[in-house]
């Protein structure tokens, strides 16, 4: 699956969150500055040329909807990460994870926890 760009993820996430939208929707849910209509217009059809979104037409309008979930698009992308910069290893992700600077006290106990979690399974 194609990764969405900066300017796509904004738009898909509107998307995910109404399940079905207007163009002029989804201009209204964007932060200030508001985009101009044709640039939405375009990024919708892009997302959909990208078979992550499908439209039902409503004479001259077109209502937009997501064809993909955004859980089978977080599991296609990570799918993608871990392959290409962990080598498909979960523990070269933890071990980057727990590595990391910004990584809490609090937050390495809950991902602690999680792994426990797991185990007991």
């Amino acid at each position: 699956m194609e990764r969405l760009t900066r300017a796509e993820e904004p738009v898909m996430h509107i998307i995910w969150s109404r399940q079905k939208v207007f163009v002029k929707d989804i201009i209204e849910l964007m932060p200030e500055p508001k985009p101009p209509y044709n640039t939405i217009s375009s990024l919708v059809r892009i997302l959909e040329s990208k078979g992550l979104v499908g439209h039902e037409a409503y004479g001259k309008t077109h209502m937009y909807y997501p064809k993909v979930s955004k859980n089978e698009y977080r599991r296609s992308i990570f799918s993608g990460m871990m392959s290409d910069y962990f080598d498909g290893s979960y523990e070269s992700l933890m071990s980057f994870i727990v590595s990391s600077k910004d990584l809490s006290a609090e937050e390495a106990k809950k991902l602690k926890d999680i792994i426990n979690k797991k185990n007991h399974e």
